[in-house]
């Protein structure tokens, strides 16, 4: 039997852990497939060097001794004849960051394949893990569709059920729907044609829409109360932190809790400090504990670290400023 020949296309970590899983699980006896060619973003100028990085996805690619493809666009032919030379089956693609055309999502002989992090067509966009959170939901999961030249709209091979955990982060829920991912896109490509000829279609009337977080979303709303600003620190960890500004300086909140005292003094004002982290008041006197931050120009630091060397950083009484006029420049 002929192994289906898979492209894989994908760039960062997230993407980077479901290659991992494809080749680790094509040299099973009984896999049906091999990678045969990564594609992934160009390298970017990242840090304060501006030295070209190259992505997680180019990395594991380059340890595994694939070709690997980086294209500026795929929206032109000398694109689309570089992926039909290479005579592959299927493209598998997970977070890759570039539109696919028609005309590439045609050329692969099953087309391509796309692992997204939600239960489509809930969450369809960009950023499906913090709109999960953000939104309360008690449970998301992981979605293996065929692409078509729609926004997550294509037709459903494969679903996988995460649960959410009341104190769920950013983090910790991509690393459960990264495992998720990386076992349901290796059990579908060994069995994708008989997927494909039981694809569900997606009920249109039950799409939301998951957008970018920014840094807009991101500013916390001392007026909000403290559950919700917990919750926005906790979806938006790593990628697109959330921060309050300080005599007009960022402050990022990095880990916090709801703390079960009420206050009466105004929002977003320090109402307690001591070595575990300072208190903040917010909207219906309800109270935020904070414990972890990143100060302006500077890494990620427990409370009671930063206290040790500016220990009046958090006063009683200190005001973070209202987010009325004021933006992350």
């Amino acid at each position: 039997m002929n192994k289906l020949r898979v492209c894989f296309a994908g760039t960062p970590e997230f993407a980077a852990a479901h290659l991992n899983a494809l080749i680790a699980a094509q040299a099973e006896r009984d896999s049906r497939f091999e990678v045969v060619a990564v594609y992934t973003q160009p390298d970017r100028a990242a840090g304060r060097g501006k030295k070209l990085s190259q992505s997680p996805v180019k990395q594991r690619a380059i340890e595994a001794g694939l070709p690997v493809f980086q294209p500026l666009t795929l929206r032109n032919e000398e694109a689309r004849a570089e992926l039909d030379a290479l005579a592959c089956d299927v493209m598998i693609v997970v977070a890759y960051g570039l539109i696919l055309p028609q005309s590439i999502l045609d050329t692969p002989r099953l087309g391509c394949v796309n692992v997204h992090a939600s239960l489509l067509p809930r969450w369809r966009g960009a950023a499906p893990i913090e709109r999960a959170l953000l939104a309360g939901d008690k449970s998301t999961g992981v979605t293996i569709m065929q692409m078509d030249a729609g926004l997550d709209t294509g037709v459903m091979l494969d679903k996988t059920v995460v649960e959410i955990d009341p104190r769920e982060t950013r983090v910790s829920l991509e690393e459960k729907l990264i495992a998720a991912g990386s076992r349901a896109i290796v059990a579908a490509i060994n069995t994708l044609e008989a997927l494909q000829e039981n694809a569900e279609s997606q009920d249109d009337s039950q799409s939301t829409y998951a957008a970018k977080i920014d840094k807009a979303d991101s500013l916390i709303e001392w007026t909000l109360p403290a559950s919700q600003i917990d919750v926005l620190v906790r979806a938006c960890i790593g990628r697109a932190p959330a921060f309050t500004l300080l005599d007009g300086q960022r402050v990022r909140l990095l880990e916090s809790a709801v703390d079960s005292a009420r206050s009466d003094v105004p929002a977003g004002t320090v109402t307690h400090v001591d070595k575990r982290g300072f208190s903040v008041a917010c909207g219906e006197r309800s109270v935020l504990k904070v414990s972890r931050v990143q100060m302006a120009g500077k890494g990620e630091v427990s409370v009671g670290e930063l206290l040790n060397g500016k220990p009046d950083a958090f006063a009683v009484g200190t005001c973070f400023d209202q987010p009325a006029a004021s933006e992350e420049s």
